[in-house]
């Protein structure tokens, strides 16, 4: 297990519990039953973990305004790995949510050396299509380039006056050799995630959908909330406690637990010259309300005054050569702009979970949980999860071989392709400007 989480690394990540424990995420498991419907990312255990989307489900709950924000960079074509978010984006849509996308060309630019000219044709071209092809709504859908939107690199700028070099270099393991446009990437990164809170946009819930290795750039920018806020929410054993960092601004408090008690919050530990307030006996809805009632206050006298973002983590899938998937390695992944032919050559190509002869699987059972086949019927190939179980337990008691299990996936991507193709060769160039912003 690495020491850190590398947004830009080659890991492919096995121990999601030992994740959840040595970087604080919270697992998804305890909240799942609270969503009004789910989506089998869910059910499945693929989206296995979250930070801070008890203030997500408050903001559903009270059918209230929140935003889903993510971005990809235009580094290569879009394969199935980026499907599974923009599936996520599409799910959070059917519960009320706005969608922004960054298509991160800056970020492209900095870290892989891909011009800006391309990075603009891919995102067009590809990223953009495969969204509305993959069920995004185009009236709730908002895309826009990093180097064409001031606010990020306004933020960006104004977030490296509260993060120091050497912070950077332990989060994400820059060295001297390192270039200062790869070290100001996660700042950008940052005032992606929370530019929509901010000047065109009101402060709002965000949820961020990402795969684990991104992890890093959630909590950076989590942190960086805190730092440019005076009020601020964080637990403790049996509630929430806000705080106050700038003494002068006592005043704010005293809103607070005024507002707090108008909401009917009665049990209260407010201690003003200090600077704290606990609210005792809070539960997910209590968190957003809270989170809300401080935002509110405080944004009239700071604009950076903003929700902490929230994340969900999902588990990567297994590139096809078993390494990391990656739009820069075509071996490792199906993309959906693969001829047909092609994509399923590559599946009978993967590796799977099976024994070294037939003989052998028979007897022994293959090992569904390290097979990338498997997992293109567990993330996009099969909906329903009894189908899904019938899979497993034929691999797992060795009743299923692998070239049949192959020749299975292959029709059904066929079809899965045909469909996704089809829909993004009727989007055209008024749908592209419905949804594309260059401000």
């Amino acid at each position: 297990m690495p020491e850190r989480i590398d947004p830009w690394g080659s890991s492919v990540y096995e121990n999601y519990e030992r994740l959840i424990k040595e970087f604080g995420i919270s697992p998804m498991s305890e909240l799942v039953d609270m969503l009004p419907r789910t989506h089998r990312f869910f059910t499945r255990g693929i989206i296995f973990g979250h930070r801070g989307f008890e203030v997500i489900l408050g903001a559903i709950k009270k059918r209230e305004e929140f935003v889903v924000l993510t971005g990809f960079s235009p580094s290569g074509s879009v394969h199935f790995g980026h499907k599974m978010t923009f599936e996520q984006i599409a799910y959070y849509q059917s519960l009320g949510a706005d969608a922004i996308i960054t298509i991160a060309d800056l970020e492209a630019l900095a870290a892989r050396g891909m011009p800006l000219s391309k990075g603009y044709e891919i995102g067009i071209n590809e990223y953009v299509k495969a969204a509305i092809a993959l069920g995004l709504d185009p009236e709730r859908t908002e895309f826009y380039f990093q180097s064409k939107r001031k606010d990020i690199l306004d933020m960006a700028i104004y977030f490296a006056t509260k993060v120091k070099l050497g912070e950077m270099a332990s989060i994400y393991g820059f060295e001297e050799s390192t270039s200062v446009g790869h070290v100001m990437v996660p700042l950008i990164q940052a005032g992606d995630i929370l530019h929509v809170q901010w000047r065109r946009y009101k402060p709002r819930p965000t949820i961020v959908p990402v795969g684990v290795d991104q992890d890093p750039h959630i909590r950076l920018s989590r942190d960086l909330v805190n730092r440019s806020r005076v009020l601020n929410v964080r637990k403790f054993e049996d509630g929430v406690m806000v705080t106050l960092s700038d003494r002068s601004m006592k005043e704010l408090l005293k809103k607070v637990e005024k507002v707090l008690r108008e909401y009917g919050y009665s049990d209260l530990d407010v201690n003003i010259p200090y600077g704290v307030i606990k609210v005792y006996g809070v539960n997910g809805e209590d968190e957003y309300i809270i989170e809300k009632v401080i935002t509110n206050i405080e944004r009239p006298v700071n604009d950076f005054a903003l929700f902490k973002p929230s994340a969900t983590y999902h588990r990567l899938m297994r590139g096809l050569t078993g390494s990391k998937m990656s739009s820069s390695k075509p071996e490792t992944a199906i993309f959906l702009t693969d001829e047909i032919e092609e994509a399923k050559k590559k599946v009978f190509r993967a590796v799977t979970g099976g024994r070294v002869t037939a003989e052998e699987q028979r007897k022994y059972g293959g090992n569904p949980d390290v097979c990338p086949v498997y997992e293109l019927y567990a993330y996009h190939l099969v909906e329903d999860d009894t189908e899904l179980l019938r899979i497993r337990e034929e691999c797992l008691k060795g009743e299923r071989l692998c070239g049949h299990c192959k020749r299975e996936a292959a029709e059904l991507l066929e079809s899965l392709l045909k469909d996704i193709r089809e829909k993004m060769s009727m989007i055209d160039e008024k749908v592209i400007k419905e949804v594309v912003r260059y401000d």
